[in-house]
């Protein structure tokens, strides 16, 4: 999407639709905390034996790292959210109806998948807008709604009686509205989204090998990794660190990790204002200070309902601060490859590193958790430091 898109008369149709995605993905991701010990619990597993699960999304994410860029320049961004969220309520109806632990194992590559096209299109249909960090902030803030309601509406429903599977019933019925707004979107022939288009001169399988190339993208792809891998492991073992490993109530762990939830989307519908007053890269310092001082707090001190929303809200301005300095970074023929990259290399965090820490617990206790979140910390400021001297805003080439 072109930036004068934006201006056009119907051009909150295709954000409407954006942030709407980003709150079904965040459900389907943000109720997989409190669901986890009933996982555990239906199919006799351990910490580390129920992170294979979090690890076969690593397929999906990998293809979709690889294939969102050219899959958006044959398609439209359009047909590839129509293939992408098709695949995520697949994936999720397979995790409700299933009683075989093997299925729902394999099903993780369809949601990885689906969730890695979503999030790579989106983002790199929003990031076109160079004009309005306001717009990057609020996308990433209806994904934190979504993640925010995911542990609520898994809390309350399994409180009511229904089991874990119907929740994921309810989840794949949410995503599936997804498909209903797209399928609209191209009938209408919205534009917008179902453009076909690259940079002349250019083809999809040029740029994604140039983006590769680039020592900025790959750092970038490292950093988002790290961030995504500690965002998704409070949000997979918060719930399971507070109650099996602290003795937390149930009602309190689980509305601790909303509110951690709440927190980061509190800040980032913040995000835009905090740019313009402190610009992108002093937002993420502050933000990477923050954070380390909330999660030092979690890890020494028992009191979630504090520290749980500071983290939460540390974490808002980092991934889609990083996302909207990436056409500043790189030149414009390969930003859709290299945010496509990106968003989906990200995702490979949250399973690989839950999974890391899934495999120490259960070696150790789900106490030592937090304190493996604060080396993570520590290298991702590092990134970002290096990413700020080794880069300046790329001529628009």
């Amino acid at each position: 999407m072109r930036s004068t898109d934006f201006k056009s008369t119907p051009a909150w149709i295709g954000i409407a639709i954006s942030f709407y995605a980003f709150i079904a993905i965040g459900i389907a991701e943000g109720g997989l905390g409190v669901l986890l010990p009933s996982i555990l619990q239906t199919y006799q597993l351990t910490p580390a034996t129920v992170t294979v699960l979090f690890m076969t999304q690593v397929g999906g994410y990998m293809t979709a790292a690889f294939t969102s860029s050219l899959l958006s320049s044959r398609l439209g961004l359009a047909q590839m959210l129509v293939f992408a969220a098709t695949l995520l309520t697949s994936a999720l109806s397979l995790y409700a109806s299933t009683t075989h632990w093997s299925i729902m194992i394999a099903s993780g590559v369809l949601l990885g998948l689906g969730i890695g096209l979503i999030d790579a299109g989106i983002n790199t249909y929003i990031a076109s807008d160079q004009e309005n960090a306001n717009l990057m902030g609020m996308l990433h803030g209806f994904y934190g709604i979504g993640a925010l309601l995911g542990p609520t509406i898994a809390t309350t429903l399994l409180a009511i009686g229904l089991n874990w599977r119907q929740v994921y019933g309810v989840n794949a019925g949410i995503v599936s509205v997804t498909i209903v707004l797209t399928l609209w979107a191209m009938l209408h022939h919205y534009k917008p989204m179902t453009r076909k288009a690259i940079p002349a001169g250019t083809s999809a399988r040029s740029n994604l090998k140039t983006a590769l190339r680039s020592p900025v993208v790959l750092v970038s792809g490292l950093l988002l990794l790290l961030y995504v891998g500690m965002e998704a492991s409070v949000g997979n073992w918060a719930y399971a660190v507070q109650t099996i490993g602290r003795g937390t109530p149930n009602w309190i762990a689980g509305y601790s990790l909303s509110g951690f939830w709440f927190g980061l989307t509190m800040g980032r519908f913040f995000m835009g204002k905090w740019i313009r007053h402190l610009g992108a890269i002093r937002t993420i310092d502050v933000s990477v200070t923050l954070l380390l001082l909330g999660l030092l707090a979690w890890w020494l001190l028992p009191i979630q309902w504090i520290s749980l929303p500071v983290i939460g809200f540390s974490f808002a301005a980092i991934f889609p601060a990083t996302i909207w300095l990436m056409p500043q970074r790189v030149n414009a023929a390969i930003v859709p490859a290299a945010i496509g990259f990106l968003t989906s290399v990200a995702s490979l965090g949250s399973a690989t590193i839950p999974t890391l820490m899934g495999w120490i617990a259960d070696q150790t206790s789900l106490t030592i958790i937090p304190a493996l979140f604060i080396p993570l910390v520590i290298l991702l400021l590092i990134l970002h430091r290096w990413l700020v001297q080794h880069t300046h805003r790329a001529p628009e080439a």
